[in-house]
């Protein structure tokens, strides 16, 4: 009986134990996996996991990012540790707002505008402005649609997703005038899902989705004999003919793209949305990255630093976070066993206890009686025959 009493006690200490060490990543995969289809609670619940983990990841985060010179990327994660109460060194703040101050600074956004300007690359705030504003004058879409659609005419190599870019580029831009800039995100977002291209910053997957829905959107044999009198040199003749190539029926899901793009640039910045191009693996992914931007705002380039896909979508490691449940689970269930079987063995071992006082008892008054009959029947006293009965 001691032995089984000892066994139960120690399952559940064992047990109590082990719940008490699973328990903080049985918690937190619990709160992942219910947050999975919110990217915003999804992003809120691996931020809290990371930082019970490493409470001075942000910190650390925003150093590296110094060091690599992206203060865009430092200032994401000043504004994480900000929204979250993280308490961060006062000289790294400092150092970060001055280091955003100079990449800020009117002369590197005078610069880089003419860099995206010129060469249709951008990849922050002010080589994008320059990326849209010839865009917006039409020159980079017809430069780019010119270049594509000439590598289509002559059988050559063509970069379909560019040209499909480029031209619903060229009809949005129409559009952004009309509506005084209502349209404004998609005509961004364009933009940036063409330059993400141009220096294969979009995700294998994503490019595939976009290329294969970019195929259909230009009408082939039409744009060949566009191509025949196209030039920079003749813009609106150009726009005309590629404008009648373009099946606008069937641009719909790339605009729709755009647009998510569109809103995560203008949350998040330029580099926010081509960090979202880079992980995504469908226009699925970077619609619930324009959800976590909305919410997030600045913060998002840093989550997604962090997490990377796994920001706005549950793409792997569900299986783990399943196992801390088992786990946990199964600890829970052996702890309550052992907790029967110990409250089991204790009543049962009090139950026998009770029952031999009880049958002592009764033995001691069947004595008592015993001693009384025959003390009678010997007529001496019932102290005197005690002896002789402990005796036998």
């Amino acid at each position: 009986m001691r032995f089984r009493l000892d066994t139960a006690l120690t399952g559940i200490a064992v047990c109590a134990t082990v719940s008490l060490l699973v328990w903080p990543h049985a918690r937190d995969a619990g709160a992942v996996l219910l947050a999975q289809d919110d990217p915003v609670a999804l992003a809120d619940a691996q931020v809290s996991a990371a930082l019970r983990r490493d409470p001075d990841m942000l910190a650390k985060q925003a150093e590296e990012a110094l060091a690599a010179k992206d203060a865009d990327l430092a200032k994401s994660f000043v504004d994480l540790a900000a929204a979250r109460n993280v308490k961060l060194p006062e000289d790294l703040t400092q150092r970060v707002g001055d280091a955003v101050a100079v990449d800020t600074s009117a002369a590197n956004f005078a610069k880089r505008f003419a860099t995206g300007f010129v060469t249709g690359n951008a990849d922050d705030i002010g080589s994008l402005s320059g990326t849209v504003a010839g865009d917006l004058f039409v020159f980079g879409d017809i430069r780019d649609a010119i270049r594509e659609g000439k590598h289509l005419a002559f059988g050559e190599e063509t970069d379909h997703l560019i040209l499909g870019l480029a031209a619903a580029g060229l009809a949005v831009t129409a559009a952004t005038y009309a509506s005084a800039g209502g349209v404004a995100p998609v005509r961004a977002g364009l933009t940036l899902v063409k330059d993400a291209r141009k220096v294969g910053r979009i995700g294998e997957g994503l490019t595939t989705w976009a290329a294969r829905s970019a195929r259909g959107m230009v009408d082939g044999p039409v744009l060949k004999d566009a191509m025949a009198n196209a030039s920079v040199f003749r813009p609106g003749q150009t726009v005309a003919a590629i404008k009648t190539a373009f099946r606008a029926e069937k641009a719909g899901d790339i605009v729709r793209f755009a647009k998510d793009v569109g809103r995560v640039g203008e949350k998040a910045g330029t580099r926010g949305a081509l960090d979202t191009l880079r992980i995504a693996q469908g226009p699925k992914d970077v619609a619930r990255a324009s959800k976590l931007a909305v919410a997030k705002g600045g913060q998002t380039r840093a989550i997604i630093k962090l997490f990377g896909r796994g920001a706005v979508v549950l793409a792997a490691g569900a299986f783990q976070l399943g196992l801390w449940l088992f786990w946990a689970l199964w600890m829970l269930i052996g702890l309550v066993i052992s907790i029967k079987a110990t409250t089991e063995r204790i009543t049962w071992s009090y139950l026998q206890r009770s029952k031999l006082r009880r049958i002592r008892r009764e033995l001691a008054a069947r004595q008592d009686v015993l001693l009384q009959n025959m003390a009678t029947r010997a007529n001496v006293s019932p102290p005197a025959l005690a002896p002789v009965l402990a005796h036998g």
